[in-house]
Order: structure tokens, then C-alpha cells, then sequence
């Protein structure tokens, strides 16, 4: 990823809830903060949720 990309989650897209959390930033801190969130808030196991995080990113580039 390069350092003008951004990428953004969207818990919206989460079928197992009702939440509209939107999180973006870098890949790394994204992953952190959704890993966080979605085990906490939705009860998600830690085994395969970076996974299934991962595979929900939005990339975008930054317009800068």
C-alpha cells in the first residue's frame, strides 16, 4: 500500500449487525481499531476476524 492510500471499513456492510461505525486511515491503524471493534462490540471471535476485515477494505487514494 502506498502512503497516499487510505482505507476505509464501513460496519454498515456488516450483515450480523446494526451499527454505522465507518473507520479509515492507513491499512494498519484500520485493522487495529476494527480488529478492536468487532470483537468487542459484535462478539467476534479473534481467529479469522483480521481476515474478514481485511477482505472488507475500501482503498482509496488520497487527493493530495
Amino acid at each position: 500500500m502506498e502512503s497516499k492510500d487510505r482505507v476505509t471499513v464501513d460496519c454498515r456492510d456488516n450483515p450480523e449487525g446494526n451499527c454505522s461505525l465507518t473507520i479509515s486511515g492507513k491499512e494498519n491503524e484500520v485493522m487495529e481499531i476494527a480488529e478492536y471493534h468487532m470483537t468487542s462490540k459484535h462478539g467476534w471471535g479473534k481467529e479469522g476476524t483480521s481476515d474478514k476485515i481485511r477482505s472488507a477494505l475500501k482503498h482509496e487514494a488520497l487527493a493530495r
